[in-house]
């Protein structure tokens, strides 16, 4: 190779396919060098084995890798790294010397010559190698915390890529589940509309038909009062002589045998009773389709193990962890989940049908832990009763164990907010289970753990 300035060294050591310096470079036959890999992929875009460029065809698959080449580029590429090394390096503005020395006062790197100075004397000095070190183990301390800061919003970055894909989902089902709800109510009042039809066209059969019949009997008496007159019109036309001979038997003939005419009573459509409070009437009866129960579940709340019914009043323990985010609201890792709503004054009431061996029901202060452990004792803002193990428990501390006379299959959790009571009782015959006293200060919301469900109330309708 010859040796000329820089640039037309690296001009005869680049590939001439890739431009760069070469890498593994390997010789043809025609003497003309390339990249390993730019050939093998130039050979296959073309499909055929010659060179980039004389077109010369190689005879050979896998030519050999030129090791003086090769050699010499890394010499090349490693000398001039060291150019570049040197190039960079910052001498003193004042005296072009090496900056070999860092005033710790001043906190600049300085040169041997600034060092003896006048504006430099009796400043704490340090080499800059050891400055250096040091400066960058506190750089590196003054690190942690800003990695851990990204991390930590990395981490919350993910959970509203989460939410916000979740969020979504949910929009797509709970709108699934209102076209259902509204489609099966809609369906009602069609069934309804055609029922109350049904009844109208009924009704109108049965008069049409009373009145055909009325009609034809009153023909027949018609057809058979005007023969009558006529036979008398002639024989008042009749001589004398001729219709005095026939007079007897043509007094019986006028004699008339049948009753007067009468008037049919309630042969018009009762149309008050078709249309008399219609809607109310409607609407009294898709009370008996429709349920409401004073709790509905949170699915926000709850943990990612439980899985709820579409109506929300019944939840179950799925086994396996959902993909929901991990928002502010959900209970994790403890298993459990809220009411939708939560009370902070007066009187409310809900039972709870329970089911499986191991269940809890109650109520939470608003502010209760959501995340980590949690104090499940009135003291850590939860008021409850349990199945634990085969036995009944009011988690006061210490445990309270309940006398139950049977296994409970509903329990009714009543709470006054303003007395500060939550009462725990069986329903069936309302036996009282247990009662918590505390005077409460924050909202109060229902939870659950363990498979239960939000029993229905009995919907009436009062007329005032």
């Amino acid at each position: 190779m010859a040796s000329g300035s820089p640039s037309l060294l690296e001009e005869e050591l680049s590939c001439p396919v890739c431009s760069a310096i070469y890498r593994d470079p390997v010789l043809l036959s025609c003497s003309h060098s390339f990249c390993k890999a730019c050939l093998q992929q130039y050979w296959d875009q073309k499909g055929s084995l010659e060179c980039p460029v004389c077109r010369r065809r190689s005879s050979r698959v896998h030519p050999p890798i030129s090791l003086s080449l090769k050699n010499t580029c890394e010499a090349f590429l490693k000398e001039r790294s060291q150019r570049a090394k040197a190039g960079s390096e910052v001498l003193c503005s004042l005296h072009s010397e090496k900056l070999k020395v860092f005033c710790l006062d001043d906190k600049i790197p300085i040169c041997v010559i600034c060092q003896i100075s006048k504006k430099h004397e009796n400043h704490k000095m340090q080499p800059v190698q050891e400055a250096a070190e040091e400066y960058k183990e506190k750089l590196r301390t003054a690190l942690a915390p800003l990695q851990e800061k990204l991390k930590a919003f990395n981490a919350v970055k993910l959970i509203c890529d989460q939410t916000a894909e979740h969020i979504k989902s949910q929009t797509q089902h709970t709108e699934r589940q209102i076209k259902m709800e509204f489609e099966n109510l809609q369906q009602f009042l069609k069934e309804e509309e055609a029922a109350r039809i049904t009844a109208l066209r009924e009704e109108e059969e049965q008069k049409s038909q009373m009145m055909k019949e009325k009609i034809e009997k009153m023909t027949e008496e018609i057809s058979s009062l005007s023969e009558q007159i006529r036979a008398l019109e002639q024989e008042l036309g009749a001589e004398d002589i001729s219709f005095l001979q026939s007079y007897k038997d043509t007094q019986n003939r006028a004699q008339c045998t049948l009753g007067d005419p009468e008037k049919v009573s309630g042969a018009l459509i009762d149309v008050a009773k078709h249309l008399g409070n219609l809607k109310y009437r409607v609407w009294e009866k898709m009370l008996g389709t429709v349920q409401y129960t004073p709790v509905t579940l949170d699915p926000n709340t709850a943990h990612p193990k439980l899985s709820l019914s579409e109506d929300l009043t019944s939840v179950r323990r799925s086994g396996e962890r959902q993909q929901v985010p991990d928002n502010p609201e959900r209970f994790d890792p403890w298993g459990c989940l809220l009411g939708s709503e939560g009370f902070s004054s007066g009187r409310h009431c809900w039972d709870v049908e329970v089911g499986g061996v191991d269940w809890r029901v109650g109520v939470v202060k608003e502010s209760i832990s959501r995340k980590g452990h949690v104090d499940v004792s009135p003291a850590g803002g939860v008021w409850s009763v349990k199945l634990f193990k085969g036995e009944y428990i009011a988690l006061t501390s210490p445990l309270t164990r309940l006398t139950v006379q049977r296994n409970l299959q509903r329990v009714r959790v009543q709470l006054d907010w303003d007395r500060g009571e939550v009462s725990f009782s069986d329903p069936s015959d309302n036996t009282p289970l247990y009662t918590f006293k505390h005077s409460f200060t924050e909202r109060l919301f229902p939870f659950f753990v363990g498979t239960v469900r939000i029993c229905p109330l009995k919907v009436s309708v009062c007329v005032k």
